[in-house]
Parts: C-alpha cells; sequence; structure tokens
C-alpha cells in the first residue's frame, strides 16, 4: 500500500480512520465505513516519549474501533493530513507494519467536494491489539540527535520561520510541512514539486534525516510525504529545544 492514498483508491480492505472531534464526525458527517478516533485520545503525556499515550491507551483506542494488528489503515482529518499522520506515525511506533499505514491525499473537506458523506455509525467488532513501543522505531533521544549530527546527518526544523529564528539547532535546514500542501485541493502537491521544494533544501533521499520540531503533528506530516517519496533513513526528535539547550546544546538565533 502506497504510504499516501487517493480518495479514489478507498476499498474495503483498509480501515478508514477519521481523527477529528467526536462532534464533526457525528454531526457534520464523516466519510462512509470510517471510525473515529479523535486526535486528542491519542495524544499525551503519558507515554513512552514525546507525546505518546502510552500503549496501553493506544491499543485500547484501536481495539474499540475494531482495528486488529493485520489491517491497513488509512487516515484523514480536515486539516491538510497533519493531524491523521500523527495517528499514523502513533500506530507505526506502537508496532503496526508502516507498509499497512496511509495517508489520504487531502482531507474531509476535499473528499465531500466529490464523493458522499454520511452521518451513520460505523459498525464493527472490537478486536484484540497488541501494542507495544518500537525502541529502535524512528523516534530519537537527545543523545541520539547528537550522535546522527557528528556522523553528517540533515538536519530538517519543520517549524514556522518565526520559530526557527527565536533558535534551531545549528546546521538545521527549514522546512514547515504546508509546504508540501496545496492549498487549492488541499492534498499534496505534485510529486515533481514534493522533490524539487527537498532539493532546493539540500534535504538528499541518499542522506540519513533527522526532523525535529515543538509540535508532534507537524513534525509527523513532514515525516509521512518524505515516507510517500521513497526516503529510507528518516528519524525524529520530539524533545523541547529548551532541554536542548539546558543540556549543553547550542540555539542559532537569526
Amino acid at each position: 500500500m502506497d504510504t499516501v492514498v487517493s480518495p479514489a483508491w478507498l476499498a474495503d480492505e483498509a480501515v478508514v480512520v477519521d481523527v477529528r472531534d467526536a462532534w464533526e464526525f457525528d454531526g457534520i458527517g464523516h466519510v462512509p465505513g470510517a471510525v473515529n478516533i479523535p486526535f486528542d485520545s491519542f495524544r499525551g503525556d503519558d507515554g513512552e516519549a514525546g507525546k505518546l499515550p502510552g500503549a496501553a491507551v493506544f491499543a485500547a483506542l484501536v481495539e474499540e474501533a475494531g482495528i486488529g494488528n493485520e489491517d491497513a489503515i488509512v487516515a484523514y482529518d480536515d486539516h491538510h493530513g497533519v493531524f491523521a499522520a500523527r495517528f499514523l506515525v502513533t500506530a507505526e511506533l506502537y508496532g503496526h507494519d508502516p507498509e499497512r499505514l496511509a495517508l489520504l491525499d487531502g482531507d474531509f473537506t476535499a473528499w465531500q467536494r466529490e464523493y458522499e458523506t454520511t452521518s451513520e455509525e460505523t459498525a464493527r467488532t472490537p478486536t484484540d491489539y497488541e501494542a507495544q513501543f518500537d525502541t529502535r522505531g524512528p523516534l530519537i533521544e537527545m543523545h541520539e540527535v547528537r550522535e546522527a549530527i557528528e556522523a553528517g546527518a540533515t538536519l530538517v526544523d519543520t517549524r514556522e520561520q518565526d520559530e526557527y529564528d527565536e533558535g534551531h539547532i545549528e546546521g538545521a535546514v527549514r522546512l514547515n510541512w504546508r509546504a508540501f500542501v496545496d492549498d487549492e485541493t488541499r492534498g499534496l502537491k505534485p510529486e515533481s514539486e514534493l522533490r524539487e521544494i527537498l532539493s532546493d533544501r539540500g534535504v538528499d533521499p541518499e542522506d540519513h534525516i533527522v526532523l525535529y520540531c515543538n509540535t508532534a503533528r507537524r513534525v509527523s506530516h513532514t515525516y509521512t510525504v518524505l515516507r510517500h517519496l521513497g526516503y529510507e533513513r528518516l528519524s525524529f526528535y520530539e524533545g523541547s529545544l529548551t532541554e536542548w539547550e539546558r543540556e549543553g546544546g547550542e540555539l542559532i538565533r537569526t
């Protein structure tokens, strides 16, 4: 399964996950057959690292939604995919096969323009789901970022320009997730444009790419796009830059 799939691709074989708030899912409508796992339910500070909710919490959420470990999952939101990408990354970090995780190209508004929606509840049978944090996954700790820098990794800061100017890790290039999104279609820009954006910033597919941000959903979207484009050596850091500086790391201010 591709990392990003078109609305026309959706098929019965994939579980479609809507990460909007429950009132939006029920009141405004949703993609037919979708299950609702709101963003706030799988975001937390009590998990193993970063903004993860904890393996037990995540397992309970997907079990209630009727998702199994072997299921293919396609996620969407109504904000160009940035919240949905976080669900996919969370699932990967808890052991779901990344080859069975995909982002819907576009969002609910884009879907609504071309396809029918429904407010009918989706009936799925609860499952048993095994979730375990992957310590060898793409989410890395501060010391691993430092090791990657020493080994010549390319650092990518996914924040806004003003945040970057206030302080960034030395050598990091800035690449906000919105650079990848077409405001009119609400999906990703054509692949040729995405590759040009990355090439212009020196983000090479052959390099080890380390992403960082102060917001988990933004770094998750960029990570998902890079996976979609075939980047294989990807890591990301979710610790705060305040902590980075407190532990002796230098920040560049412009």
